[in-house]
């Protein structure tokens, strides 16, 4: 089996959280977490972000799905930032950005791709889950 390595925007995790569509690529790809075909990428940094957000009043996401869906991130690898020279429009995307250059395999998945650079390694669920599908 082939494992893709990601780093995950939190969007993209409150977009599978609040998702009533099993079939959602932000869905499906938490599902590749636990089945890891996708090998998560994250730093304490992006960890705290996660967290923060989860729990914000807002979502009223249940503890458990939040415990559980942080425990699969924690399920991947831990890794440290590689410095990115590019003018970001929201200054807390660059951590995201600079921790999937840090594992050269490693995608960003992201639902807000123009806040990132131009490059293959940044693309939506939809494309991320195309590549792990094959369906490319």
């Amino acid at each position: 089996m082939k494992q893709y390595y990601a780093v995950f925007d939190t969007n993209v995790l409150v977009s599978a959280l609040l998702s009533r569509n099993a079939a959602s690529p932000t869905v499906a790809l938490l599902d590749h977490i636990i089945d890891r075909t996708i090998i998560p990428v994250y730093n304490e940094e992006i960890l705290n972000e996660y967290n923060e957000v989860l729990h914000r009043s807002k979502f009223s996401f249940a503890t458990e799905r939040i415990d559980a869906v942080l425990a699969a991130i924690r399920s991947g690898i831990a890794a440290d930032r590689t410095p990115a020279e590019w003018n970001f429009p929201d200054e807390e995307d660059i951590v995201f950005y600079e921790v999937a250059l840090s594992v050269d395999e490693a995608y960003l998945i992201t639902g807000n791709t123009r806040h990132f650079p131009p490059v293959s390694k940044v693309v939506t669920p939809a494309e991320m889950l195309r590549i792990v599908t094959g369906n490319v």
